[in-house]
C-alpha cells in the first residue's frame, strides 16, 4: 500500500537573469527523497539552505515561475503535477508557516480564522472558526486581538486552528518552534503528535534535531538539497554509534549536550 506522500529524487532550479540578459540557473534541490503516511510524524532536519521549506513548497505546487521541477510527488498513491497539487492546498494539504507574519496584522484575529473557514467550505464559518480557536485553548477574547497583541505560542496556535479547517489529511509544519520559550515549544509539538495520531500524516521541518527526536516517528536528514539519511529516533543516543551515515552522526554530536564536535567538510 502507498504511503500517503511520497516524494521521489525531487530536484528543483531557478532561472535568473543577471545584468546583460545573462541567464544563470541554481540549483536548489537536487535529490530529495521522502515519505509519510497517516498515523506518522516525519522530522525533515537539516541546517539553514538545506531545502527543507523549498520541499514543502514544491509539495504544495507553490513554486514561483521561474522554477524548474523534476521528480515525482505522489499523494495517496497518485503522481501529481504541480497544478494538481496546488488544488488541493488548504484542502487535502495544509501549511504551517514558518512565519508568523502569515497573519495580516491590520485584521483581528477572529475575522481572518472565519475567512479560513469560509475557505474551507464550513457550513457556519463563524461557528466554525469559533470552536478551532476554543479546541486550542483560545477565548473569544483572542478573536477580537489583533496578531501583534498575542504571544509566539498563541500566534501559533491561531495558524494551526486555520490550517486544520480544511481537515487536512497531510500537515506540513515548517519549522514552527524557532523563537518560542520552552513550554510553547512542548505545547506545538505536542499538537503535531496528536495530529498525526488522528490518523494524518505530519512533516515537521526543523532544524532543531533534539526538539524532534521527542515526537517523531522517523528522521529524515538532509544537506544541500539532498536526503542523506533516514533514521529511527531510537538511534540517537550516546556518541551516535547506532548511526550508519557520518554526517547524521555529526550532527548528532554537535549538539551543545554531545560536545560541540562539528560537521567536518567531506
Amino acid at each position: 500500500m502507498s504511503p500517503l506522500l511520497e516524494v521521489s529524487s525531487l530536484a528543483v532550479s531557478f532561472h535568473q537573469y543577471e545584468r546583460g540578459l545573462r541567464r544563470r540557473t541554481v540549483v536548489a534541490l537536487s535529490g530529495m527523497d521522502l515519505t509519510a503516511d497517516r498515523g506518522e510524524l516525519v522530522a525533515l532536519v537539516g541546517a539553514s539552505g538545506a531545502g527543507k521549506s523549498l520541499l514543502a513548497h514544491a509539495v504544495l505546487g507553490m513554486l514561483p515561475p521561474n522554477a524548474e521541477e523534476s521528480g515525482v510527488v505522489r499523494l495517496d498513491g497518485v503522481e501529481l503535477d504541480p497544478a494538481a497539487r496546488r488544488a488541493r492546498a488548504g484542502h487535502g494539504v495544509a501549511l504551517l508557516p514558518q512565519a508568523v507574519t502569515f497573519l495580516d496584522p491590520v485584521t483581528p484575529v477572529g475575522r481572518q480564522v472565519r475567512r479560513s473557514a469560509a475557505l474551507a467550505r464550513r457550513p457556519d464559518p463563524r461557528v466554525a472558526a469559533a470552536v478551532a480557536l476554543a479546541d486550542r485553548g483560545l477565548g473569544p477574547e483572542v478573536a477580537r486581538r489583533h496578531p501583534h497583541e498575542l504571544s509566539g505560542g498563541m500566534v501559533r496556535r491561531v495558524l494551526t486552528a486555520m490550517a486544520m479547517l480544511g481537515s487536512p489529511a497531510l500537515v506540513l509544519a515548517d519549522e514552527p518552534t524557532p523563537g518560542l520559550p520552552p513550554e510553547a515549544v512542548r505545547a506545538v509539538l505536542a499538537e503535531l503528535r496528536r495530529i498525526a495520531d488522528e490518523d494524518r500524516a505530519v512533516v515537521l521541518i526543523t532544524h532543531d534535531l533534539t526538539a524532534a527526536l521527542e515526537v517523531a516517528d522517523r528522521v529524515v536528514i538532509c544537506r544541500d538539497g539532498r536526503t542523506v539519511d533516514e533514521a529511527s529516533p531510537a538511534d540517537f543516543r550516546d556518541d551516535g554509534a547506532a548511526l550508519s551515515h557520518p554526517y547524521t552522526r555529526a550532527l548528532w554530536r554537535a549538539l551543545p549536550a554531545n560536545g560541540f564536535h562539528l560537521p567536518e567538510d567531506p
